[in-house]
């Protein structure tokens, strides 16, 4: 009996769970090393093939490092709250936390049967109470601080009422909303109702109006990233620009740090760039713009102050809150109708929508304030009253997007930069000279830039001013199912809880918004609830997605203290993450997020670093090979009859027909084809290839007429099947082999194609194929679950990482699983004789085995060490293939080459190990050190030449110096023959490289 990975699979894992195997412990005596995986939100698919390719590359490299002698912490846990176990909930009235608990028992088998080395002890779920109570711990945290610019960091809110109370506010440099000014006196006076409302300017968490997604359908806040198209990701809703009363989070205090602290991170270019640009950061002046006729002004700000003499218009967004003021009567229409436009579109999309120019005039002007002349105010999309001022000033002939606007709505552009033709497209070089622009002719761009904004603050109209594109994070969601805050409302102002009191979601009768359209824990009675609200009520909102995954990774560091958040011991201990991996798509949601909360609880002394993953390692996704079967289009048709009477009963059928792949190529060539080209003898080939198809799909037509006659008598008209309109379909790939269609399962699997036909190649339907994402929509997902109980993790491990480098998107393809298989088989067998019995010896190692194990080990350690997984696979195969061809069983060889392979073949290695004789698990051992004398060449084979034209190979001691060569291949009888009576001219002689004789 050869290896049995099922037996010895099932083995190891209950040893290691037996034994707490990895379990992890504070250990002083040793280096530390955290290895941290992305968290996955445990849906009802459970996992694809997909999926563990972070996490097998993450437990590789835990592996290594215990073996390198490194204490190794490497958890796992659950992002468990979640929108898609709400809809369930929705649909259905069971409890989410019910569908979350059946999910994630079902992850946790399929990672348990892939023999990862985490340290379950430390499982985190962020749905469950004990946990999140922390992160509304956290959130506490954050209402009570402010941002003190002055010293750069967050402090505590009790600190700035104390300057309150001591000068007002006019000393206060924060990052702030807009405050009225206020004197100490004044602060004293307020009521606390007041001074609540005062310091929500200040918090760094606090409720205002906000422009949110909405969506009525599914009841609640969307983030960007779950709308696509105007919908929402999940069920395809309509989603709309509404203002609502928000919590939010004030991330834009910590905008330069996150900036600038990039630098100090081991992270790609590509991540940091996303971040760069998505925090922003602009340097330009704010200027104040007057309404003409009104006594207000709006605020705009420019990175390019130096082009503001060339303003043709100001463009407004639809929400702006002057729109509605200033509009005249005559465009009112005009302008409600275009903002119900533009509250359809989501941010992204509004952004994002270059090729689509709209657009609407509010017969308003305002004043230029060098000049005194009218700018017409515009209202438009691209403009978002959630970014920035939510105003403008536009300089067509300096940037694109104004100059496409202003020739779409034939609005005049002026031309201030200096012999540049702007007739075609807007002149974007910031060093441009200008002219047309009073005190800035003549100056380069640079120069005009810091003398317009030296202008604008000398005559009191704006500022010099630095921004950024990174906006506050909007921190609630109509949900049920998310953290509840730890909220109470007196007299409609926010309180927080007392720190012993941390809310947990009450029972609801519906998981739906109320019928006012409040949230669903709405529904909720004060008595419902696990604590005592000491106002009105209860917050109904609840956290969003994000929350409880910013700070996860620190909470693995005491995972089950339930009087603090981590101890300090711990924190000192492990520190940040030394290894993460996870999505590149994380950039600007999670990863920022969990930078900002990090640096905040750095600001608070919680933890002794400011980021909280030093290296990250995106990995590529794994696409799935999808399969196609080619569907002909029917109808059925007929025509009424002119006398009045009822239409005839139509010709029913149930009959559909499925070309193969080929067939589908030919008609697809063939609709390319003009109608002079179908009759060129060229084609010729290609248009019989064409009727033949056509003729046995009207064979099928006839023979369904003739059928549907027999069951339809009385039926008039005709079936069609439409060749040219042939649509390639979805088939599940388990219905698949090598592209060849299990034609019967198919009919079986679909109740509607249990009568179709299959016009087929060579006696086979042959599907289509293409590459996709994996999807349960296109019916390629790959379970890991067949393919571990065919094959084994072990081998499914090896093969995920043998597809090619970490970072790369890679095709699925089982192809190639086999060949992993056969290499554990043949490891296997270098350990065993014919019997299957273990025979290993004690006996040395010849040199050319000990050469082969110790170059593996130099490459195995330095593959690792630069974090290429895939080479290390072809690096043991070619060892294993050396050993095989050396008949090497000796144990000097073959105890480090198990402790090369455990990290990636686990449970072989582990067998191997303790066949070897060993009581401990080979976790424990120590990764081999390579000989360098070892991998020294003893001898040479030298290619030998004669006038430039190899002949033979001649094996000398690699130490020989040049004469000593020449004497060895003169002396030879071969090196005679072949010069025969002719006399050397010359011998070229490189060591260790080439003999050439030339004659």
């Amino acid at each position: 009996m050869e290896y049995n990975h099922i037996d010895i699979e099932k083995k190891w894992q209950d040893n290691w769970r037996k034994n707490k195997t990895y379990k992890a412990t504070e250990n002083p005596d040793k280096p530390k090393y955290y290895v941290l995986d992305m968290f996955p939100y445990p849906s009802g698919a459970g996992l694809h093939v997909g999926h563990p390719l972070g996490y097998i590359a993450s437990d590789i490299y835990a592996r290594y490092k215990r073996l390198k002698g490194y204490n190794v912490l490497h958890p796992m846990g659950y992002d468990s709250f979640g929108l898609p176990a709400e809809q369930y909930a929705i649909q259905t009235g069971q409890h989410p936390a019910i569908t979350t608990e059946t999910n994630i028992k079902r992850y946790r088998q399929q990672l348990d049967q892939m023999g990862f080395a985490f340290d379950w002890d430390r499982e985190v779920r962020t749905s469950d109470p004990s946990y999140y109570k922390w992160t509304q711990w956290i959130f506490k945290q954050l209402f009570n601080s402010w941002y003190n610019n002055d010293t750069n960091k967050a402090e505590d809110i009790s600190t700035l009422i104390a300057i309150f109370e001591k000068n007002g506010n006019a000393t206060v440099n924060a990052c702030q909303d807009e405050c009225e000014p206020f004197t100490a006196e004044d602060w004293k006076g307020f009521s606390e109702e007041k001074q609540q409302t005062i310091l929500l300017n200040y918090r760094l968490t606090y409720l205002s109006d906000t422009w949110v997604n909405w969506c009525e359908a599914l009841g609640t806040v969307l983030a960007n990233d779950e709308i696509k198209d105007g919908l929402s990701e999940r069920g395809g809703h309509p989603v709309e620009q509404k203002k609502m009363r928000q919590w939010s989070m004030r991330i834009t205090a910590y905008a330069e740090r996150l900036l600038t602290d990039l630098d100090e991170l081991d992270w790609t270019d590509a991540i940091k760039d996303i971040q760069r640009n998505w925090i922003g950061k602009s340097v330009g002046a704010s200027v104040n713009f007057k309404v003409d006729g009104f006594d207000d002004t709006f605020e705009v700000f420019t990175t390019r102050p130096d082009t503001i003499f060339g303003v043709s218009f100001m463009t407004l967004a639809p929400e702006h809150e002057l729109v509605n003021k200033i509009t005249t009567a005559a465009q009112q229409q005009t302008i409600a109708d275009y903002q119900k436009q533009a509250a359809a579109k989501s941010e992204r999309d509004r952004q994002s929508d270059v090729k689509n120019i709209t657009g609407a005039f509010t017969g308003a002007y305002a004043i230029h304030p060098f000049t005194g002349k009218q700018i017409p105010i515009w209202i438009g999309d691209y403009v978002l009253a959630s970014y920035g001022t939510g105003a403008v000033m536009a300089v067509p002939c300096g940037d694109q997007r104004d100059y496409d606007f202003a020739k779409h709505f034939d609005i005049p552009i002026i031309n201030i930069f200096k012999e540049v033709d702007i007739s075609e497209e807007a002149c974007t070089d910031k060093n441009a000279v200008i002219t047309n622009s009073d005190f800035l002719n003549d100056l380069p761009g640079k120069k005009a830039t810091k003398l317009a904004i030296y202008e604008i603050e000398k005559q009191g109209f704006g500022k010099g001013q630095t921004n950024y594109r990174l906006r506050n994070a909007v921190f609630s969601r109509q949900r049920y199912w998310g953290e509840p805050f730890p909220v109470y409302y007196k007299n409609d102002i926010p309180y927080m809880l007392d720190d012993d009191q941390f809310p947990e979601l009450p029972p609801v009768d519906k998981y739906l918004p109320t019928e006012d359209g409040e949230p669903p824990l709405a529904r909720a009675k004060k008595e419902d609830w696990n604590v005592d609200c000491p106002g009105e009520r209860m917050e109904y909102n609840t956290m969003p997605g994000w929350a409880g995954s910013s700070w996860y990774f620190l909470r693995y560091l005491d995972a089950n203290n339930p009087n603090e958040l981590a101890a300090k011991d711990k924190v000192d201990y492990w520190q940040n993450v030394d290894l993460y991996i996870g999505g590149a798509e994380h950039a600007t949601g999670h990863l920022l997020y969990a930078r900002f909360w990090t640096k905040f609880l750095h600001d608070k002394g919680i933890v002794p670093y400011k980021e909280p993953f030093k290296k990250m390692i995106n990995q590529g996704m794994i696409l799935g090979r999808s399969s196609f079967v080619y569907k002909v289009p029917k109808h059925s048709s007929h025509t009424s009859l002119d006398d009045g009477t009822p239409d005839e009963p139509l010709l029913k059928n149930n009959t559909d027909i499925f070309i193969s792949k080929a067939h589908f190529d030919v008609i697809c060539k063939y609709n390319k084809l003009s109608n002079k080209q179908r009759f060129d003898e060229k084609h010729s080939s290609l248009v019989e290839k064409y009727q033949q198809i056509e003729s046995q799909v009207l064979n099928i037509q006839t023979e369904t007429i003739k059928k549907a006659k027999e069951k339809q008598p009385e039926a008039t008209g005709i079936i069609e099947y439409n060749l040219n309109r042939t649509l390639g379909l979805h088939v599940d790939i388990s219905l698949v082999d090598n592209d060849v269609l299990d034609i019967e399962a198919f009919k079986a699997s679909r109740e509607e194609y249990a009568n179709a036909k299959f016009i087929r190649e060579d006696g086979k339907y042959i599907c289509g194929s293409d590459v996709e994402k994996m999807s349960k929509s296109k019916f390629n997902v790959q379970t890991p679950d067949e393919l571990v109980e065919k094959y084994g993790a072990d081998t499914l491990r090896m093969y995920e990482m043998f597809l090619g480098p970490l970072e790369q998107y890679k095709p699925w393809d089982t192809k190639g699983i086999s060949g992993v298989n056969s290499f554990l088989r043949k490891l296997w067998r270098l350990f065993h004789n014919s019997n299957n019995e273990l025979q290993v010896s004690n006996e040395p190692a010849d040199k050319k085995a000990l050469k082969t194990i110790h170059a593996t080990i130099k490459k195995i350690q330095e593959d690792l060490d630069r974090y290429s997984f895939n080479t290390v696979v072809s690096g043991l195969m070619i060892c294993v293939n050396e050993l095989t061809t050396l008949k090497c069983n000796n144990r000097e060889v073959l105890e480090p080459l198990v402790v090369l392979l455990s990290p990636y073949a686990p449970h072989i290695a582990e067998e191997l190990w303790a066949k070897l004789g060993h009581e401990t698990s080979v976790t424990d051992a120590a990764f081999p050190t390579f000989n360098p004398a070892l991998l020294v060449e003893d001898e040479f084979s030298y290619p030998v030449s004669f006038n430039g034209k190899m002949r033979f190979k001649l094996e000398l001691p690699a130490t020989l110096s040049k004469d000593e060569i020449e004497q060895e291949v003169m002396a030879l009888e071969q090196t005679k023959n072949y010069l025969g009576d002719s006399t050397p001219k010359k011998i070229i002689i490189v060591p260790k490289k080439i003999i050439n004789i030339v004659h």
